[in-house]
């Protein structure tokens, strides 16, 4: 049977790792919310006023950011069905 002593660290062990994933968790969330606004700043972008861009341009522009996000939170665009 295990001691107070080593139920102890096992219980700090335990939760310096939770803590530790998530910190991990919460850059990676910073991230991928980095990633969203700069995806819907360009998004917005690609949108432009009326008369700006053909629809056409818009719409190119529109899939290059969608896919650029896809990409970097580790989606394959061409494997989406």
């Amino acid at each position: 049977m295990a001691t107070y002593d080593e139920r102890l660290r096992d219980v700090e062990a335990e939760a310096f790792r939770t803590g530790r994933t998530l910190a991990e968790h919460g850059e990676q969330l910073q991230r991928i919310g980095e990633q969203q606004a700069t995806a819907f700043g360009n998004l917005a972008n690609a949108v432009g006023a009326p008369g700006d861009r053909s629809i056409t341009q818009r719409l190119d522009t529109i899939e290059r950011v969608l896919f650029a996000l896809a990409r970097a939170q580790g989606i394959d665009p061409d494997e989406v069905d």
